[in-house]
């Protein structure tokens, strides 16, 4: 049975344990709720900018079909074969203490490489969770073009014009031969719920059929059609990727949160069962002491 003094060096650690672990929820919540608003102003953007390649890129299949020309939009929405190498863009934490957050995300991106085996890798990665999995990961031909560390929870679109321009120039570059760029990350759905995603970024998704631009008017552009959507694609690029950071951003802040949130009420519950402990040892030894001290009175009258 452990003495009172070692039960009340338990209960002082517990106790310390809890006041962090309620100090890392509290500032989780803070950076939680101004990262959703950024994510709530992104969101529209993104979306807004994805619309409007879209709606280009259908006019500039309908110029080519009513020239009777083959369709050529833009590198970006072309496809090319499959089996060749492909880029994934892998978004983690920097640091831990947030659940099974980055370790979903860490078995995710080793079965998504592995899957590739004996062919040709390339990794963007951003979070240091990530990238020293990439580094420490054995039997994959695996290369990192570019990795990203310690802008949680600072997360601006600076960022993630590094992070584009870095995906763009591997893509453009014939020398690496992309057939595909995929991106892995956490989509924040709530606060008690964030969802693993593996979307395709590039080559762009192809719009819908032709016949279905009859109801898009055909605006007069300056500068031209093709100059305005080889100007906007890569800045559609850097915004999908600038939500994504935003997003995952959130979503490490909200499984922080929960998990500290759980960690408190673990150590609440421990410290109330170490402080019956400590009770029940105190009062025993009391009673042993009253016991001692009446048999030893017991004997003297005697």
């Amino acid at each position: 049975m452990a003495s009172l003094r070692e039960i009340r060096r338990k209960i002082k650690s517990v106790k310390s344990t809890e006041q962090i672990t309620k100090a890392m929820k509290m500032v989780a919540a803070a950076r939680m709720r101004r990262s959703q608003m950024s994510i709530l102003s992104a969101r529209p953007f993104a979306s807004r900018m994805e619309r409007m390649v879209r709606e280009l890129a259908l006019l500039e299949m309908r110029a080519d079909i009513e020239a009777g020309e083959g369709i050529q939009i833009h590198p970006f929405f072309d496809r090319r074969p499959n089996g060749g190498a492909e880029l994934l863009i892998l978004v983690t934490g920097d640091k831990g203490l947030c659940g099974a957050f980055n370790s979903n995300l860490l078995r995710a991106a080793i079965d998504w490489l592995r899957s590739r085996k004996g062919r040709k890798s390339y990794c963007v990665v951003v979070g240091r969770k990530g990238r020293d999995l990439v580094h420490r990961l054995k039997g994959v031909d695996v290369e990192i073009v570019q990795e990203l560390v310690g802008v949680f929870p600072k997360i601006s679109y600076a960022h993630a014009e590094l992070v584009g321009q870095a995906v763009i120039d591997a893509y453009l570059d014939p020398k690496k031969g992309l057939s595909k760029v995929t991106i892995l990350y956490n989509e924040f759905k709530s606060v008690a719920q964030q969802r693993l995603l593996t979307a395709a970024l590039l080559p762009i998704p192809e719009p819908a059929a032709p016949p279905e631009t009859a109801a898009l008017p055909d605006y007069g552009f300056e500068p031209r059609r093709q100059e305005l959507l080889a100007a906007l694609l890569p800045r559609h690029v850097k915004a999908q990727l600038y939500r994504v950071l935003l997003e995952s951003q959130a979503a490490e802040l909200a499984a922080r949160m929960n998990a500290m949130d759980a960690a408190s009420k673990n150590a609440k519950e421990l410290r109330e069962a170490l402080d019956l402990e400590a009770n029940r040892t105190r009062q025993s030894l009391i009673t042993k002491e009253i016991a001692e001290l009446v048999g030893g009175a017991e004997a003297l009258a005697a």
